[in-house]
């Protein structure tokens, strides 16, 4: 089996290349109470800054860093609270790792500003540039790279009864739409994400898993984001957030076969492994 085509090898994210011939890992770092796995285990800096040098150990190329719990049901937080959390910590990762991608996990002009000042790579924005079009014009301005991912709502009401007529095909001109606005304003370097658990019935995430190959054709490298996720949980019978590493990598691998370029994970080296089995039976 060789690799499955569509979307480019290689992305430029501001002055790195990464390399997507193989799958990469995009390592989750929450820097707030809430979060749904891992809220209020890395507020301090020094947890933190661990946290980052294990999972680049483990494999992350990229790390992705949040200051607000998007997970369902919960509130927003003001910019100064999400920059108090964030900007620091960003500033400090960056010098400390400079072989390291990073990515900021934000919806907030004014955070994704100031990390892209402090040399962040990527912005990782669940609205999908819903909540703030004018990103497409800070990562051109930066030469960013910048995660089109796909949800419906807000995160305080998103999971209330998501309706589609198509879900596959609605997605696609949601993307094919946010790609176009992106490449007006110049942005060059474009990340699919299907959004899991944004607004998406356990169905309509499982149908987005066996489907995923369907936005290839757009021509973007795709990310899934399941980890831990209530998805497998559901699968597994209400099983508990501690018990769904196994679904987790089963579910992404899943991912791997239908297209997905990154995985973004809180688990690195069981990814890492997964996508070392996946790419050796690939390039058979």
């Amino acid at each position: 089996m060789g690799r499955q085509t569509g979307e480019p090898c290689k992305i430029k994210l501001r002055d790195v290349f990464l390399n997507l011939e193989k799958p990469a890992v995009m390592g989750v770092l929450n820097l707030t109470p809430d979060s749904f796995y891992d809220g209020g285990k890395y507020l301090a800096d020094d947890r933190a800054i661990g946290q980052i040098d294990k999972m680049v150990a483990e494999g992350a190329s990229i790390i992705d860093i949040g200051g607000e719990s998007t997970r369902p049901g919960s509130d927003p937080v003001t910019v100064e609270i999400e920059m108090n959390r964030v900007i620091p910590l960003l500033k400090h990762a960056v010098r400390e790792f400079p072989g390291t991608l990073f990515s900021v996990d934000t919806t907030k002009y004014e955070v994704a500003k100031e990390a892209l000042e402090s040399g962040v790579h990527i912005i990782n924005d669940v609205s999908g540039l819903r909540k703030e079009p004018g990103f497409a014009e800070l990562c051109a301005q930066y030469h960013a790279g910048y995660v089109l991912m796909h949800s419906i709502a807000t995160p305080k009401t998103m999971q209330n009864a998501p309706v589609y007529k198509n879900i596959v095909t609605e997605m696609e001109t949601f993307f094919r739409n946010g790609i176009s606005k992106l490449i007006e304003t110049g942005v060059k370097s474009i990340i699919l994400d299907p959004g899991f658990g944004f607004g998406k019935t356990l169905a309509h995430n499982l149908e987005l898993v066996k489907e995923m190959h369907s936005f290839l054709k757009l021509g973007y490298p795709v990310l899934a984001g399941a980890s831990r996720k209530s998805m497998i949980g559901a699968v597994l019978n209400g099983r508990a957030i501690e018990g769904r590493l196994a679904g987790t990598i089963a579910l992404h691998y899943h991912c791997l076969v239908n297209g997905a370029r990154i995985l973004r994970v809180h688990d690195v080296k069981e990814a890492a492994d997964s996508i070392e089995i996946f790419n050796a039976v690939m390039n058979q």
